[in-house]
């Protein structure tokens, strides 16, 4: 028996069509999984999706908007309508904007509140509204694994990145919160947990941490600095724990957050 087997399982991915969001939706949909990629623009969705069909896979996009009720209530009645089913879901949607950060030459009376407060309904409520939606069909089949993205700033303040930083504590702290309502008051078959990974380079971190020849900033400097690997991740490295958090392998694992970061959040001196 494999216990990671995770064949014809129905994987919504919100923020799919990010760099991690994609890359992991392409490794999902080569092991089985039926993949539901969601995010907002429709071009990179459809051709993420093209690529997993090409490779022999399965896989749908969807537009979506995570903090709209609605146009996620749609998501989730087309993918029942096509599948019969939702086994797992990944919230993988989030970001940051420049006014919810505090530059080195700042302070924080710098902070832009609209901006702060964009960036937490952006991560924080975009991970709570869609696990509203998605979560009651796999209550109504009393099985099923949620998988929300923290951060290393949830673990220790880092600089800058106030309102992101927040954020993502918010969502770990919602991880531990909806382990437990849902074992309590559903079924012990429904699984919440979380992954933070470390430094990867992403679209929107990769001028904060490298310069245009590739060679690395002062920040990023620090980051690697921190990391005991020496090194950023790279996508293809979360893509195990996320399956072993989506498969069988993980039937006793709730409430957790998993860290891939090759020793970042372990580091001091």
């Amino acid at each position: 028996m494999n216990l990671f087997d995770i064949t014809g399982r129905v994987v919504v991915i919100t923020g799919g069509t990010g760099v991690l969001g994609s890359c992991i939706a392409r490794h999902l949909a080569s092991e089985g999984a039926k993949v539901v990629i969601l995010g907002r623009r429709a071009d990179e969705g459809n051709a993420i999706v093209s690529d997993i069909k090409e490779a022999g896979g399965e896989a749908m996009f969807l537009t979506t908007d995570v903090l709209n009720a609605d146009i996620l209530q749609k998501n989730c009645d087309d993918i029942l309508a096509a599948y019969g089913r939702i086994d797992a879901l990944l919230n993988a949607a989030g970001g940051n904007m420049p006014g919810a950060t505090i530059a080195p030459t700042g302070t924080f009376f710098d902070l832009d509140i609209a901006q702060f407060e964009r960036v937490l309904n952006v991560n924080l409520t975009g991970t709570v509204l869609p696990t509203q939606i998605f979560l009651r069909p796999m209550v109504e089949a009393g099985r099923g694994a949620i998988v929300n993205f923290s951060s290393m700033a949830a673990f220790r303040p880092l600089t800058r990145v106030l309102g992101y930083a927040a954020a993502k504590a918010g969502i770990s702290n919602f991880t531990a919160y909806l382990a437990t309502e849902v074992a309590k008051k559903f079924t012990a078959g429904i699984r919440v947990n979380a992954i933070a990974p470390g430094f990867f380079l992403t679209n929107q971190n990769r001028t904060l941490l490298t310069n245009p020849d590739g060679s690395l900033t002062e920040r990023g400097a620090d980051v690697i600095r921190q990391t005991p690997f020496g090194r950023f991740g790279s996508p293809e490295e979360l893509c195990g724990t996320i399956q072993y958090l989506i498969s069988d392998a993980s039937l006793f694992v709730t409430g957790t957050v998993a860290v891939v970061d090759g020793g970042f959040n372990a580091f001091s001196m």
